[in-house]
């Protein structure tokens, strides 16, 4: 028996069929692998078509006049808010306009270092931003350029030069929301953010 395939007593004959399956499978491989056509219409599904059903056609049909009935923003107008035509009598003591002194320096002076740091870390780029960097200013909090922290000096500086202090500060840590002691801090003034801004 060779590979199988056949059962003889004649070992030429075995031989002969062997070598034609090798001559064969050559000839196979040196003509490479052959290309198959699939035409466009089958897409993804090279088995063919499948047939669709009554509830995909349904689907496919309300999806077609959705797209088709579209929305655009030329076509829509704007949003307009609700307002109330309504009056209503409320009490003199209640309040009818805002506060306005809700965005003064003085306002913010009033405010408590948490509340100003807060405004500062999660207000940026804010009239609320800018006016609690001031407050804090005004309260002896210096804010550092390279850790982008706020320090207070928390006695008088051991050493000052022109170019920095070293001392004992009190800094506002954002990440664990607390205020920690730095002992022999050296505070480089090239770090100090000291511009005034109106």
């Amino acid at each position: 028996m060779l590979g199988g395939m056949m059962s003889t007593d004649d070992p030429a004959a075995a031989l002969q069929a062997a070598l034609n399956m090798a001559a064969a499978s050559q000839q196979a491989v040196a003509t490479g692998p052959k290309r198959a056509h699939i035409p466009a219409w089958l897409g993804a599904s090279p088995l063919g078509r499948t047939s669709m059903t009554q509830e995909f056609d349904g689907q496919l049909a309300a999806l077609e006049l959705a797209c088709a009935k579209a929305t655009f923003p030329l076509d829509s107008e704007k949003p307009r808010n609700y307002l109330s035509k309504v009056s209503f009598p409320v009490p003199s003591w209640y309040g009818q306009t805002a506060p306005n002194t809700s965005d003064s320096l003085e306002y913010y002076l009033r405010l408590a270092p948490d509340t100003l740091f807060f405004i500062f870390y999660y207000m940026e780029g804010t009239r609320a931003q800018l006016l609690a960097a001031k407050a804090l200013k005004k309260l002896s909090w210096r804010f550092h350029t390279k850790y982008l922290t706020w320090f207070q000096r928390h006695e008088e500086p051991k050493q000052i030069t022109d170019d920095y202090e070293q001392g004992t500060y009190v800094y506002f840590d954002f990440e664990k929301w607390s205020q920690r002691k730095k002992e022999s801090f050296t505070f480089e003034y090239k770090f100090l953010e000291d511009k005034e801004f109106d």
